[in-house]
């Protein structure tokens, strides 16, 4: 019973993800179209969208190459999460940069 709630969910996790980040990324959009007040720093948010931007491009692929219809090595995926995990480092850093400057 177990293995076949795993295969199942193991196959639609990457349908329900994208609708998800789908609502993030309207969420982000409505955050980017608000007038910008004075002393708010959106850059960080910038490269955590592009992020997610990222994100959005590999469940495709992993979609795609369940499907059948592209043949990709696994190998990708690990760039797609390094890119990702790359730019959330900078997106702290620059954060931190941020905060010791106010103070």
């Amino acid at each position: 019973m177990t293995h076949t709630i795993a295969i199942c969910l193991g196959t639609v996790a990457p349908y329900y993800n994208l609708v998800l980040v789908a609502i993030v990324i309207i969420l982000f959009a409505r955050m980017f179209k608000l007038p910008q007040k004075k002393g708010v720093y959106l850059r960080p948010w910038r490269y955590l969208f592009i992020a997610l931007l990222v994100y959005v491009a590999e469940e495709f692929l992993t979609i795609t190459n369940k499907l059948g219809v592209t043949n990709i090595p696994r190998i990708s995926t690990a760039f797609f999460e390094m890119i990702i995990i790359a730019l959330f480092i900078y997106t702290l850093l620059l954060q931190k940069e941020w905060v010791k400057k106010i103070k």
